[in-house]
């Protein structure tokens, strides 16, 4: 089916485009990108007021499925995703089973072929089970179209282990990402350890058991001459410590997510388990930091971390609840309610750290408006706002901490395989 998008700002950062364009699509692909198209179509779509950037690649998703269904699958996961504008996803290997050998990520693709209403790869556990015991066959990994390992939810603790699995990962050329934490140093704290934590008479989590382990990571993966990613960078000294391996030369990229420059831990003080996560909500001083992440370029990524829990998982004491909260569904708007209309980033940048720089950090051929590309974009308008309410979110769960917030920014249409695959209401 052809399809023409007519009149829309284009933001394509990798080909350098920022201006008004029409684009043709045709059997899944991009046929051509230009000031005026004329050509036979099956449907025209007015963009004018709109803007067309790629299909969001968000490289931090739990679909929870095999094993919780309950919590998310791939099949309303993907769903939600398309209502966010994000048309690739990196599935985190966490489930239960844990995604840690070949025949647990067939199973995971036989789902997804079945299933999926987007893109979605997958990552696999560095070690079995993420008991960070003994390593997973990275190589027979690789060979089965995993994209990149992680242990994400832990941390691996034996730096020996850690080390090994950086080598092997160079060698099958696989991305590794690292989730940053300390369990001695966070211990059992729910929230970030500060002046809020003792107002509120909550277990802190300190800012060291994050970045010791960020300094850590980034030592180990600078000996084995290997690129690391950081997973959900939340605090001051983690993006210092990025800041200062990028100017040595070390290959580390990194990202955050919308909660940690769009929330602080004040946000606490109401005691809302939709507000626990983790690494926490810190400090505004931290999230000031975090945004100057983003200006500077330290922090290459904004990924979701949607992290699905069911209402009896999250409606119960602070101690108790779960960490993690959705995001596929606001991270687009909350993006745009805090960076762009802030005029802190402009429109290529952000589509940098949502679409480009985690397709190029994946190895992934996505991001892009190109010709002969995938059609995998999104319509926005801008200036439309929204309030985000618990019955309007397609996840299956509702655990987000933006519920009630107004927003700025609605995806109109998300075009995935050339296909319009959702359209707001």
């Amino acid at each position: 089916m052809k399809i023409l998008l007519r009149q829309a700002r284009v933001v394509d950062p990798a080909n350098n485009l920022d201006d008004i364009r029409d684009i043709l699509i045709d059997r899944g692909k991009i046929e051509k990108v230009a000031s005026f198209i004329s050509a036979p179509v099956e449907q025209t779509v007015d963009c004018k007021g709109k803007i067309i950037i790629p299909g969001i690649v968000d490289m931090h998703v739990h679909l929870r499925e095999p094993g919780r269904e309950d919590k998310e699958t791939i099949a309303s996961g993907t769903k939600a995703a398309l209502k966010g504008g994000v048309t690739t996803i990196l599935a985190m290997p966490n489930t239960n089973p844990t995604i840690d050998s070949v025949e647990q990520v067939r199973l995971l693709k036989n789902i997804i072929k079945e299933t999926a209403h987007t893109n979605v790869v997958i990552s696999a556990a560095i070690t079995k089970g993420r008991l960070g015991k003994e390593l997973t066959d990275i190589s027979k990994l690789k060979k089965e179209g995993v994209v990149a390992i992680t242990d994400d939810g832990s941390s691996v603790d034996s730096s020996l282990l850690l080390a090994k699995a950086l080598r092997k990962a160079k060698e099958h050329k696989i991305v590794v990402i690292c989730h940053c934490e300390d369990r001695l140093l966070s211990g059992n704290g729910v929230v970030n350890l500060g002046a809020v934590s003792t107002r509120l008479g909550l277990r802190g989590i300190s800012k060291e058991s994050e970045y010791k382990r960020v300094q850590r990571d980034i030592q180990l993966a600078e000996k084995a001459r290997c690129p690391v990613h950081i997973a959900h960078v939340s605090c001051k000294e983690s993006v210092e410590i990025i800041a200062r391996a990028k100017r040595k030369g070390i290959k580390v990229t990194a990202e955050t997510a919308p909660h940690y420059f769009a929330l602080s831990e004040e946000e606490l003080l109401t005691y809302d388990t939709n507000l626990k996560m983790n690494p926490p909500l810190r400090s505004k001083a931290d999230v000031a930091a975090i945004k100057q992440g983003l200006i500077k370029g330290t922090i290459d990524v904004i990924a979701s971390d949607h992290a699905p829990h069911t209402i009896s998982e999250k409606d119960i004491e602070f101690d108790r609840a779960e960490f993690g909260i959705i995001g596929l569904e606001t991270e687009l708007s909350v993006s745009i309610t805090e960076l762009i209309a802030t005029r802190l980033l402009t429109w290529s940048d952000l589509v940098r750290k949502i679409s480009l720089m985690p397709a190029r950090i994946l190895g992934i051929d996505k991001g892009t408006l190109g010709e002969g590309k995938s059609a995998d974009l999104v319509v926005i308008d801008p200036n439309k706002e929204w309030v985000v309410q618990k019955e309007g979110l397609v996840s299956k769960s509702k655990n987000s901490p933006f519920i009630g917030r107004q927003l700025k920014g609605v995806v109109e249409y998300a075009v995935f395989g050339g296909k319009i695959a959702y359209k707001s209401q």
